[in-house]
């Protein structure tokens, strides 16, 4: 593809997966990977990534209402996303196939028909302290595995019993941690290098203006659209990467 075409593509990408991001809180790697996977590389893709992901979660992170009880509560989890995309170290540069891409869109389907379905998901709070690491460590590995970073921990995340802007920022937190980690693992592969940091960094204008015009129309919607919207977005996700896994 021509480098005008090109600029064209990506920042088109990354303003519709900002816009969804703003709705749904949750969607701008997991649709600007899958998107900019058609025209380079997975591991190009999530080096893209870095600076939007970084930026526009710590907005997420930064609107929210209880930072240090989250903190507290969930630290457990974050640090093994951490020791499992660290663990899964290389996998995304060694992916070639779509079964990966696949099989997380058929769970992220499979999570979102049961949240449609209004189906009570619960973690009791005395079993938070060993299923937490577990969902982080699963996380992280298979953040190092696809790039994206909702499964298991968004689930997860659902069932702790979060009201609605609780869990947005619990999402930013957990996104920012895997986010991190990746980089780590991307700069040590190569795939991450200044020169790709600063298109990264150009990468963030459309994400931004995507994500304040998506967050504009979440404010105005009621808790009942909200999760109507966070579990369809979820659905259209999985489909989406059954698409790709597929293709």
């Amino acid at each position: 593809m021509d480098q005008l075409p090109l600029l064209a593509f990506v920042t088109a990408t990354f303003a519709f997966a900002g816009f969804v991001k703003g709705v749904i809180e949750l969607g701008l790697p997991t649709i600007a990977v899958g998107i900019l996977g058609l025209v380079m590389a997975p591991a190009q893709a999530a080096a893209l990534l870095v600076i939007p992901n970084l930026i526009t979660n710590g907005w997420q992170i930064a609107t929210g209402p209880a930072l240090k009880p989250i903190l507290r509560r969930l630290w457990p989890m974050l640090l093994t996303i951490g020791l499992g995309t660290w663990a899964g170290a290389g996998l995304l540069q060694q992916s070639k196939g779509g079964a990966a891409t696949l099989w997380l869109g058929l769970a992220l389907i499979a999570y979102a028909l049961v949240g449609l379905k209004a189906a009570s998901l619960r973690v009791p709070p005395a079993k938070e302290a060993w299923l937490g690491p577990l969902v982080g460590f699963v996380t992280g590995v298979v953040t190092a595995a696809t790039g994206v970073f909702v499964l298991p921990a968004v689930p997860y995340l659902q069932a702790l019993g979060f009201d609605k802007d609780e869990l947005v920022q619990a999402l930013g937190v957990s996104f920012i941690v895997s986010t991190l980690a990746l980089s780590f693992g991307l700069a040590g592969a190569g795939a991450l290098t200044l020169a790709v940091g600063w298109q990264s960094a150009l990468a963030l204008l459309p994400a931004l203006a995507g994500m304040a015009a998506g967050q504009a129309i979440r404010e105005r919607i009621s808790p009942a659209t909200f999760k109507r919207c966070f579990f369809g977005g979820l659905l259209m996700l999985g489909a989406y990467l059954c698409w790709r896994g597929l293709a």
